[in-house]
């Protein structure tokens, strides 16, 4: 491992990159945040409590960024966001390396009882699982490792999607009946698995990321009705129709739409009928 490695405002030319500085700046934004919270006592009664929630939706917050940089890629055509994946992935591992960390300072520091609540505890077991699988992406993500692995590197960073439905079921399981959350990423997570597929490399970007929008939309409620109606008997026919009463609030399947569908708006098209607008 090369000292540049671990330089994040340089590309792999040495330089500095104003790309890679801005996305470090917005990566490190939540960590300092919670740090502020903490030193401020702004947190809560339970501060180790909610800091560990806080690093725990950041880690999948981050690696939905890490699986969505190859779609932007393919489909907007933006070739430097590439350059950002691997950071994108380490920031998931250092969050989900804290959330860990501070789940153990959360039970005293009694580490016989969190080895036996991650035996015991099914959605603990399942966090942990993916605790281990990202610790060994991040331990090969660096050029060195990419050389030695060869082909072997692309097949061990593939299981960073397993990993992140891993993650997934854990924030559904932890969060009990209030799945609201866990709905929405796991809609953007099957948008952009959709937006994978090879079957559309050769469809217009805006059809695309519309197309995902949908998938998202539809994941989103319908994994929150299943979820409802296999944890408490709820009628998934009500919780659907839910989705759509904006009395109280804009639910889930809305909210992952419309982030899977924002990126049309950096479309050379639609950033130009964007600022049209906005001057007129």
């Amino acid at each position: 491992m090369k000292i540049d490695d671990l330089t994040p405002w340089k590309d792999r030319a040495g330089r500095f990159s104003a790309l890679r500085a801005a996305a470090f700046a917005l990566l490190a934004a939540p960590a300092l945040w919670l740090l502020a919270l903490l030193v401020l006592g702004r947190i809560g009664p339970e501060p180790e409590k909610a800091a560990t929630h806080f690093t725990g939706e950041w880690t999948l917050y981050f690696l939905l960024a890490a699986l969505a940089v190859s779609p932007l890629r393919a489909h907007l055509g933006y070739g430097r966001l590439i350059g950002l994946r691997r950071m994108i992935g380490l920031f998931a591992f250092g969050f989900i390396a804290a959330h860990f960390g501070l789940y153990i300072l959360y039970m005293n520091g009694d580490l016989l009882k969190v080895a036996t609540e991650v035996v015991n505890r099914v959605y603990l077991t399942i966090g942990f699982a993916a605790l281990l699988g990202l610790a060994a992406l991040a331990a090969t993500s660096f050029d060195g490792a990419i050389r030695r692995m060869g082909a072997n590197w692309r097949r061990l960073h593939a299981l960073v999607y397993p990993l992140t439905v891993l993650g997934l079921l854990h924030y559904f399981m932890q969060s009990k009946l209030d799945v609201s959350q866990p709905a929405l990423l796991a809609g953007i997570f099957c948008g952009l698995m959709l937006l994978r597929l090879r079957a559309l490399r050769g469809v217009p970007p805006a059809l695309a990321l519309l197309l995902a929008a949908l998938v998202a939309g539809v994941s989103a409620a319908g994994l929150e009705a299943a979820w409802h109606a296999g944890m408490t008997g709820a009628p998934w026919r009500r919780i659907l129709l839910a989705n759509l009463d904006f009395s109280f609030e804009v639910r889930p399947p809305w909210i992952a739409a419309a982030i899977m569908v924002a990126p049309i708006l950096l479309l050379p098209r639609y950033r130009q009928m964007l600022r049209s607008a906005t001057q007129s």
